[in-house]
This record gives structure tokens, sequence and C-alpha cells, in this order.
């Protein structure tokens, strides 16, 4: 099972979007800085997870459609109307 997740920065207007088998470790390696990608943005809210019961690749296609113009448009929403 993986998971696709976003997480938005509460300092910057940044979204990153991930895949996952453990999202609970993922989270955490983001907020403590472990992940180069995402150390300068810190800290995180987790603003939106889905479970991808399929392959590997099925879940790589839903992070490539979270990561496309569409989606990042529908996670900005989503963080703003929290």
């Amino acid at each position: 099972m993986f998971y696709v997740y976003a997480i938005s920065s509460l300092k910057r207007n940044y979204i990153y979007v991930g895949m996952t088998e453990n999202i609970d470790d993922r989270v955490l390696r983001h907020h403590s800085g472990r992940e180069k990608t995402t150390r300068a943005y810190r800290p995180f809210e987790l603003i939106y997870s889905e479970t991808i019961k399929g392959s590997r690749q099925d879940a790589r296609s839903r992070e490539k459609y979270w990561k496309s113009g569409i989606g990042k448009e529908k996670l900005r929403q989503i963080r703003d109307n929290k």
C-alpha cells in the first residue's frame, strides 16, 4: 500500500507532493529536516493524503497528477480553505 501526500510550508508559499509506503515516518523526516529538498521550508502542515491500494506505478501516476498545474491548484484551494 502506498500513500500520496502533500505538505504545505507554514512560513512560505510552498507545497510539496510526494509518495511513500510509511506516511508517518515520511512526514516526520520532512519536519525534522532530514529531507534536503524541503529543509528550507520547514515547518510543515500535512494538507492532503490518499491511500493507493494498487502498485507503485499507480501511486506514481497519482503523485504526478497532484504535481501538475490542476493538481497544485486544487491543493492550494485545500490549503487556503482550512
